[in-house]
C-alpha cells in the first residue's frame, strides 16, 4: 500500500552539489472554477515526487476569477501555488493557455510538470511541450523518482495494454508528463497555512490568438471515470444484440455502461467506454462486472473500485479474484432476476 505523501523520506540521491533542483508542479484543471478531481489526483502525486527530491510542490492555476481554487490548491497539500487571472483565459484555449504555461516554466524552471490527461491537458501538455521545448510522456499510469539519478520514471501501457513501458526523459526539463484520470487517489485535505502566492501578470494580446470560442455546450452525458456506478458487459453476452440485458439494469440503478476491449473490438461499442489498460481507469463506488472473465489488462483499470461485484457462469474466472461479491450463474438469468426485483423496489 502506498504510504501517505506525509509519511515520504527524500532520497538519498548522489548528485552533483552544484546541481539545484527546480520544483515539481501539477496543473489545476477547471471548467470555469470548478476543479476536475484529476487536479488533486495530480496534486497527491505531484507532493510525494517533491517529498522524494527534497524541493517544493507547487501548483498552476490559469483563468479568470478563480481565486478560491488557491485555497482549495493548498488545503489539499500544495506548498506554492503559481496564478495568472485574466479575462482572456475565461475560457480554455489552446494558445493562450499555452503560451503562459511555457512562459511560467521557461522563468520559473521547475523540475517535474505534471499534467491532467483530459481532452484538454493532452491539449494544452503536447503544444506547451513544444513550444518549451521539452520531452513529454502520454498516458501515464504509474510514476516514480530513479534513487540514482533524480530522474522521472514515468510508466504507462504499450503494446495494447500487454506491456509496460517506463519512460524517462533526462535531457531536457520539465520532465512532462500527462497523467490518466483516476489512477491516483485523491490525498486528504489538511490544515495548511503556511503555502506562498506568486500571481504573474501574463497576457496574450488578443489579435495574435487565432481561435474565439463562440459558445459552450455542456456535456449532457457524464463522463464515464465520474460515474458512481458502472455496469461493464463482457463477451460473455454473446452478441451486441443481448446487451439490451444490462442496459435495462442499468437504467434501473441509475448506472454508465462500460465494456472490455473485447467488447469494443468486436465494434458492440464504442472505443469512449472502453475500460482497462488501453482504455479508462475508473474508480466507482460500485462496479458490476458481468460476463466479464477478468483479464488482466482489464482489471487494471478497475480494480481500485469501491466495491466489485463480478456475475459470471465460470466459477474459475480471475474476475472473482478482485471481486467483493461474486454470484457463480448464467447472466441470462440473473441479470433480468435482478432488474425485476430492482424495479419493485424502487417503486
Amino acid at each position: 500500500m502506498q504510504k501517505k505523501y506525509e509519511e515520504v523520506k527524500p532520497l538519498p540521491i548522489a548528485l552533483d552539489k552544484t546541481k539545484q533542483f527546480g520544483e515539481v508542479w501539477f496543473y489545476v484543471e477547471h471548467r470555469y472554477g470548478k476543479a476536475d478531481p484529476v487536479s488533486w489526483e495530480l496534486l497527491g502525486e505531484a507532493r510525494r515526487l517533491s517529498r522524494l527530491l527534497n524541493v517544493k510542490c507547487a501548483a498552476v492555476i490559469i483563468g479568470y476569477k478563480v481565486e478560491h481554487l488557491i485555497e482549495e490548491s493548498a488545503s489539499y497539500g500544495a506548498d506554492k501555488i503559481y496564478y495568472v487571472d485574466d479575462k482572456i483565459y475565461e475560457d480554455y484555449r489552446t494558445e493562450p493557455y499555452s503560451y503562459v504555461l511555457t512562459e511560467l516554466c521557461l522563468k520559473y524552471k521547475p523540475e517535474i510538470l505534471l499534467m491532467p490527461g483530459t481532452q484538454n491537458g493532452r491539449d494544452l501538455a503536447g503544444y506547451a511541450a513544444t513550444l518549451i521545448p521539452t520531452g513529454l510522456v502520454a498516458d501515464v499510469t504509474q510514476l516514480d523518482i530513479d534513487p540514482a539519478t533524480g530522474i522521472l520514471l514515468a510508466t504507462r501501457p504499450d503494446f495494447g495494454g500487454n506491456e509496460m513501458s517506463t519512460i524517462v526523459c533526462p535531457k531536457h526539463k520539465p520532465q512532462m508528463a500527462t497523467i490518466r484520470p483516476k489512477v491516483f487517489k485523491i490525498p486528504p485535505k489538511i490544515q495548511n497555512n503556511n503555502y506562498e502566492v506568486i500571481k504573474e501578470e501574463i497576457k496574450v494580446p488578443e489579435e495574435k490568438i487565432h481561435t474565439e470560442l463562440l459558445k459552450f455546450i455542456p456535456r449532457e452525458k457524464i463522463r464515464l471515470e465520474e460515474a458512481n456506478i458502472i455496469v461493464a458487459v463482457g463477451k460473455g453476452f454473446g452478441s451486441p444484440k443481448n446487451l439490451y440485458l444490462a442496459q435495462e439494469f442499468a437504467k434501473v440503478i441509475n448506472a454508465e455502461i462500460g465494456a472490455t476491449r473485447a467488447v469494443v473490438y468486436s465494434g458492440w461499442l464504442p472505443k469512449e467506454v472502453q475500460i482497462g489498460q488501453t482504455g479508462l481507469t475508473v474508480r466507482p463506488r460500485i462496479y458490476f462486472a458481468i460476463g466479464i472473465s477478468g483479464a488482466i489488462q482489464h482489471v487494471v483499470g478497475m480494480q481500485n473500485s469501491d466495491v466489485i461485484v463480478a456475475i459470471n457462469i465460470d466459477p474459475q474466472a480471475p474476475i472473482f479474484n478482485v471481486a467483493d461479491f461474486g454470484i457463480i450463474g448464467d447472466l441470462f438469468k440473473i441479470l433480468p432476476l435482478l432488474t425485476e426485483e430492482l424495479k419493485i423496489r424502487n417503486k
